[in-house]
């Protein structure tokens, strides 16, 4: 009777996707904090098992050859089903949740959302909490994220969203800006001002503002960045007109360090949704803080919007 061929073991799909994911296997062997000879012994016998070469190696760098790029992303969905196998029996109920939790969050979110992150960490300390601030829509199945603030839905399979509340965006300047340039009173008072633009989704300056009457506004973006503490700071500077959240310079507006320029032409409604994976089994680590993100997130905007979860854009 014909052996069957031996599995792979766990540790040794770790060691594959560390080396991967590190491009070194003297890194990969630091983060798994384990002897460089140990790791390297775990590919080869992977790839004995396998019956295929994963990695190219030489002394100066290391690449997946076809069949390793072929394999990578059925390793890690194999590590995931272990970790969600042993996150199902660890948690016992009422116990503490345990195990990592991968955020994304966009920029410019503030000190509110540090604090609600420090306390839901401190309050978890068997948690280990991971949060990635980026301008880019990372893609939660493809990049092993449990969950991802959005200001924009877009239809990803395998991907649950809800609308937790929305948001302002408006227009924003100092004082100081005001009182040395004038405040703009009409569409065309606003061109002859400085403004202080993002990027669009070409990456080129944003050369017009939303208005809210559903139409744009031309405006002179003579500073650019994705960045919104940037944006905010440049504003709070006196550099200009900029376009913000007010989730982001709510506190400058209570407190006229910023004041709105043309409150009744220039803005925008924002979306405020929360993202995770449609799956089975979410680890405890990463449940416990989904569910905690949406019970405090429309607390903390201010301005509840009833959401349901969906797979269509909302």
């Amino acid at each position: 009777m014909n052996q069957l061929p031996e599995a792979p073991e766990t540790s040794e799909l770790a060691s594959f996707i560390r080396v991967v994911d590190s491009r070194s296997l003297t890194r990969a062997a630091a983060e798994l904090q384990l002897p460089r000879a140990t790791v390297s012994r775990r590919l080869m016998r992977l790839e004995a098992k396998l019956g295929v070469r994963l990695l190219r190696r030489t002394t100066r760098s290391i690449a997946l050859t076809d069949a390793g790029a072929r394999f990578v992303s059925h390793a890690r969905s194999a590590l995931e089903a272990v970790s969600l196998a042993e996150n199902a029996i660890r948690l016992e109920p009422g116990g503490a949740p345990k195990g990592p939790v991968r955020v994304s969050v966009p920029h410019g979110l503030g000190r509110e959302f540090h604090h609600f992150i420090a306390d839901f960490a401190a309050r978890h300390p068997d948690v280990q909490v991971q949060v990635l601030v980026t301008s880019d829509l990372v893609d939660l199945v493809k990049d092993n994220f449990d969950v991802a603030l959005r200001a924009s839905s877009v239809d990803t399979p395998g991907v649950v969203t809800r609308r937790v509340a929305h948001d302002l965006r408006v227009a924003v300047a100092s004082p100081a800006w005001l009182k040395a340039n004038g405040t703009p009173r009409t569409r065309a008072d606003l061109r002859r001002h400085r403004c202080l633009v993002n990027f669009t989704a070409d990456r080129l300056p944003a050369s017009a503002w939303p208005t809210l009457d559903g139409g744009r506004v031309h405006v002179n973006g003579a500073f650019v960045s994705n960045d919104l503490p940037l944006l905010r700071a440049a504003a709070l500077g006196g550099l200009g007109i900029a376009l913000m959240p007010v989730v982001v310079v709510r506190d400058d507006l209570d407190a006229g360090r910023l004041v709105r320029v043309l409150p009744n032409v220039v803005g925008a409604d924002a979306r405020v949704l929360v993202a995770w994976p449609d799956r089975e089994f979410t680890p405890a680590g990463a449940k416990a803080f989904l569910d905690e993100l949406l019970a405090w997130f429309p607390k903390f905007v201010g301005d509840v919007v009833p959401g349901k979860s969906c797979r269509e854009p909302l």
